[in-house]
């Protein structure tokens, strides 16, 4: 075994998760594979959230199939959620998969290999943690040397214990549990010694972090602090928070500590009270609306985006129009926006009245189309406006210009010498669109 491949699907913490296991992976000696037919290894880090990312999975598992026969010696693996809930499926439609792991055991992938290779015998992780008492301590172990980076995931919480009736977390990532604030706190210091600057913070419901620890509680807010406190560290992000979490004590931190940026994802998922309802979502349209406004009021100008689902069991016309009505009251800056997709092993799947497939595409199309035109507007209120940038490098859209990001998470070209990369940066802006604006450098 010399080379590996990772493929990643989903979210932030399935990049991060990838990031782990490529480190247990190069501390056995592997590096990793420019080409996915070079690999001696290959994983597919999978996302269960919707379908399309579960169909991806299986065919790129078909065409895998080709290079088992080409190189019957190459293990191949499927780990993450998809791993979790459909290891059986996988098995079936892809008895050439050598390995399933689960999303608590990607510290044991080497160990997985060698069993595969020294037993010649499919290897099956999926365990997840359970709550012992009131304290949970069977956390991933992490690695914190890596190679160096401008910004970083740090998940800060596993699991999820809030049961929305649409989400499988749950039954993925297992039961919330958060890690030891010293722990945390450890790695960023080194991230910041590896030239680190800015660093987001990962968890299912990232505010509700610090309970049940051996230390005793730690609210999100004081977590904050002390990342605030680390030498090095200049931009501070976390994701996603839970609305009826969101706490006084956040907003003030949001407010007065300088390396938290000026940008909250607030994930909404409907604009209709019934509907949230149906959802398990434990907050009201009145107390997500009044976080909103006391965010706004505390901290100027403020960047917030959310999450939205259409089509949810039994969603009616009505009921979708207030969400767009309340999208229209709220005026985000960004959103997420998606068709219902129904998910095994949680409830809304097995709910009456599912919203036909041409249903969910059309109303769909129509809240991308409303969300579009705020954030255009909002983008082009803000030309003339000179923004903090971090800049990032070259620009995917035109590598003669550099990119980065302000702190209200907006991206911005503007031209300038490579040489800038990794430092903070004056951007004026000059021109706006959806994706984000484009500007001169000031200073």
């Amino acid at each position: 075994m010399q080379t590996y491949k990772i493929l990643t699907w989903g979210c932030q913490m399935n990049e991060e998760d990838s990031e782990q296991i490529g480190l247990y992976l190069q501390e056995r000696g592997l590096a990793p594979a420019e080409q996915l037919e070079q690999a001696d290894v290959i994983l597919l880090n999978t996302c269960s959230v919707r379908k399309k990312p579960e169909d991806k999975v299986f065919s790129v598992l078909g065409e895998l199939k080709t290079h088992k026969q080409r190189r019957p010696n190459a293990v191949i693996g499927v780990c993450g959620c998809m791993a979790q809930i459909r290891a059986e499926e996988i098995r079936k439609r892809a008895p050439h998969v050598d390995m399933i792991i689960g999303t608590a055991h990607i510290a044991k992938v080497g160990a997985m290999i060698d069993e595969v290779l020294q037993k010649r015998r499919f290897a099956l992780r999926l365990e997840l943690p359970e709550r012992r008492g009131n304290v949970v301590t069977d956390l991933p172990q992490r690695k914190v040397d890596r190679a160096p980076k401008l910004k970083a995931f740090v998940p800060i919480q596993y699991g999820c214990d809030k049961f929305c009736t649409f989400c499988i977390v749950p039954s993925t990532r297992g039961r919330e549990r958060s890690r030891p604030t010293q722990d945390i706190l450890d790695e960023i210091k080194r991230l910041a010694e590896l030239g680190t600057k800015e660093v987001t913070l990962l968890g299912q419901t990232v505010n509700s972090y610090g309970k049940n620890l051996m230390e005793g509680r730690v609210p999100f807010a004081r977590l904050l602090e002390m990342i605030q406190a680390i030498d090095g560290i200049e931009r501070i992000r976390f994701t996603s928070p839970y609305p009826r979490d969101f706490k006084e004590d956040v907003i003030e931190a949001i407010a007065s500590l300088p390396k938290v940026m000026e940008h909250v994802h607030l994930p909404l998922q409907s604009g209709d009270p019934e509907v949230l309802q149906a959802m398990k979502r434990v907050y009201t349209i009145e107390q997500f609306e009044e976080i909103a406004q006391r965010l706004r009021d505390r901290v100027s100008g403020i960047a917030l985006t959310t999450d939205l689902i259409v089509g949810f069991p039994g969603e009616t016309e009505e009921q979708f129009e207030n969400t767009l009505r309340m999208v229209e009251r709220m005026r985000f800056d960004g959103a997420y926006m998606f068709a219902y997709s129904p998910r095994p092993n949680t409830k809304a799947a097995e709910m009456e009245n599912q919203v036909p497939s041409e249903v969910k595409k059309e109303r769909l199309a129509r809240l991308i189309a409303l969300q579009n035109g705020i954030s255009c507007e909002i983008n082009a209120s803000q030309v003339g406006q000179t923004f903090e940038v971090l800049v990032e490098g070259p620009s995917q859209k035109d590598p003669a210009k550099l990119a980065g990001y302000t702190r209200h998470f907006k991206m911005m070209h503007f031209e300038g010498s490579p040489e800038l990369s990794g430092y903070l940066v004056k951007v004026q802006s000059q021109t706006a669109k959806l994706w984000g604006l484009a500007g001169k450098i000031i200073s």
